[in-house]
């Protein structure tokens, strides 16, 4: 009866040990999951949080300052967003005449953008841009990243 009772307490520490293996292996991912990317100097690499972008040609209603945050709500299904490479997210939209939309730099270089006319963006920055600002030529408006043409194509409707 012992040489039972001991294989059986063995094989109940074997099971305690392994279940205390996988529950520390889920927590230490977690953890890893969870750390900000750092880069020289262990500077953090996570993004700031920011203010539109304004420019010296800027005036008006479009140009008032507002937080990434606040944006984001606002803009919410008005928003392209480029991302470390400059394509545009979504790449083929519709909006009304008079919108404004939101242009998302998602990178951490200053980027070049035409949404009719051009203007930069600082890194992680965004820009607000009224539709009827930009120069239509017609109710199609390509969209221009840094040296990438035709990143996203804006329909506008009257």
């Amino acid at each position: 009866m012992e040489k039972n009772n001991l294989k059986t307490l063995i094989w109940i520490i074997v099971a305690a040990v392994v279940i205390a293996v996988v529950i520390f292996f889920i927590f230490a991912n977690r953890q890893t999951v969870n750390q900000v990317t750092t880069g020289p100097n262990n500077q953090v690499a996570a993004e700031p949080e920011s203010v539109q972008d304004i420019g010296v040609q800027d005036t008006g209603v479009s140009a008032a300052l507002i937080s990434y945050s606040n944006a984001l709500a606002k803009y919410a299904d008005r928003r392209i967003q480029l991302d470390l490479t400059c394509q545009a997210h979504p790449n083929n939209v519709t909006y009304k005449d008079n919108t404004g939309i939101m242009i998302d730099n998602r990178s951490p270089q200053t980027r070049t953008v035409k949404v009719g006319t051009t203007f930069t963006i600082k890194p992680w920055g965004f820009k607000i841009v009224v539709l009827p600002d930009v120069l239509l030529k017609s109710k199609t408006i390509l969209v221009d990243c840094d040296g990438y043409q035709n990143v996203a194509t804006i329909l506008v409707q009257e």
